[in-house]
């Protein structure tokens, strides 16, 4: 089994914010499909590119989202090489994306509280891009405010959930490769 994990806080002051792109991904991904809450987490279960995947959104707020991840592991059997996780970027422009096999949390504090409770920096990440945070603005306020009527939320959506999709049907190598590389999304024109 492989499983994607979107990183988020719970809720609807949170929805549409920066912070949720993980979320805003995996629904899009889910489309459809019942969400159950188990072990701290929404989950459901899909087939996505022959592969049987467990989708997860922990409820556990951003900086505990290891705790839901580690109970899902321990229930289901899964380990780090089986997961993808899925989270913003302040510091990469809006529309990158950068695929990782491993490594640090690159100062991302629910990606270091997955990599921390399960003991391993040997889990494949998606960082998508949702900066650069202006110049007068803190990256916390930035993260969880809601993104711009210039953002194009659904491309960035669309990006990502291709990426995910890429990585279950080629690996991490050939996601790497393909995205890596993309520029950033143009802002909306406005009238």
């Amino acid at each position: 089994m492989r499983v994607v994990v979107g990183l988020g806080n719970p809720g609807v002051r949170y929805a549409r914010t920066r912070h949720n792109i993980g979320f805003l991904i995996v629904d899009e991904l889910a489309n459809g499909l019942t969400w159950v809450e188990r072990h701290g987490a929404q989950t459901t279960r899909m087939r996505l590119a022959d592969e049987d995947v467990l989708v997860v959104k922990p409820q556990t707020y951003m900086n505990r989202s290891g705790d839901a991840v580690l109970a899902l592991s321990a229930s289901e059997g899964f380990g780090p090489e089986d997961i993808l996780v899925v989270f913003d970027d302040f510091l990469l422009d809006f529309g990158r994306v950068r695929l990782r096999r491993a490594g640090s949390d690159g100062g991302h504090n629910g990606l270091a509280s997955v990599l921390e409770r399960l003991c391993s920096d040997g889990v494949s990440r998606l960082r998508i891009g949702v900066g650069p945070v202006p110049m007068a603005a803190s990256d916390i306020d930035f993260v969880l405010a809601p993104f711009s009527t210039e953002e194009d939320v659904d491309a960035l959506v669309e990006r990502g959930g291709a990426a995910v999709c890429c990585w279950l049907q080629e690996g991490i190598e050939t996601a790497m490769n393909r995205f890596n590389g993309c520029q950033a999304l143009p802002s909306r024109a406005t009238d």
